[in-house]
């Protein structure tokens, strides 16, 4: 599973830091993170998909969303009870010895 995190995280970081690098022409002086070569990925992507290209990085931001769902339910599934212990250990009074009644004093008469 830590195999799958890295190889979901790695290309995630990877295009998000290109792209919000790019797209404010923070280039260090190197010309694939400059304002041309984003604007020509994306009119390149657009015209291939045949779709403005303005729509591109929504559909990948809800696309990256679906895939982080579907990754950490993968995961959640795989650690379903040790999360179902950590989870039980912080209820206070959960299936312990002394029941909630028990520390309840009667009332007066």
């Amino acid at each position: 599973m830590r195999y799958i995190l890295i190889f979901w995280g790695l290309p995630m970081s990877i295009f998000w830091g290109w792209y919000f690098l790019s797209y404010n022409d923070i280039n260090f002086g190197m010309l694939f993170f400059s304002r041309l070569v984003h604007d020509f990925a994306f009119r390149f992507y657009g015209d291939m998909l045949g779709i403005e290209p303005a729509t591109i990085p929504a559909m990948v931001a809800r696309a990256c969303v679906v895939d982080t769902a579907l990754i950490f339910s993968i995961y959640g599934f795989r650690k379903r009870r040790e999360i179902a212990a950590w989870w039980r250990d912080r209820q206070p009074g959960f299936m312990s010895g002394v029941s909630h009644e028990a520390g309840r004093v009667p009332p007066a008469e």
